[in-house]
């Protein structure tokens, strides 16, 4: 479990540093997730020579863990919310607005782009 935490945080690290360095208009952990995408493909074409967690499924269960228990990373921004009471009655109708029409646009993006690759694919 811990080379697979190492393998996921030394992706999202590496993102991070060429997202910077390259001033790429995609966020670090973006990047890290295209790496570690990239190491699961060439893992899988070519499995010898690779530690046992990195192909026994050890980096798979541990990030099924992460997920299960994803929303506890939603508690330091909650308590962020709590914290800014001030600025969250300053301008809450403007954020309950802009979180409704967002939400709105995302659901006609998705539907949009479902009705085109159906369209595209036959279905």
């Amino acid at each position: 479990m811990i080379l697979s935490l190492t393998l996921l945080l030394l992706c999202q690290l590496v993102g991070e540093i060429l997202a910077r360095a390259f001033a790429l208009p995609v966020p670090g952990p973006v990047v890290g997730m295209a790496l570690l995408l990239a190491v699961l493909v060439l893992r899988d074409r070519r499995p010898g020579g690779l530690p046992a967690p990195l192909v026994d499924g050890t980096l798979e269960r541990t990030g099924k863990g992460l997920l299960a228990h994803l929303s506890l990373l939603f508690v330091p921004a909650g308590a962020g919310v709590i914290g800014r009471l001030d600025v969250l009655a300053a301008h809450g109708v403007a954020l309950a607005v802009a979180l409704v029409v967002s939400t709105a646009l995302a659901l006609v993006a998705t539907v949009l782009t479902f009705a085109y690759v159906a369209r595209r694919t036959g279905r």
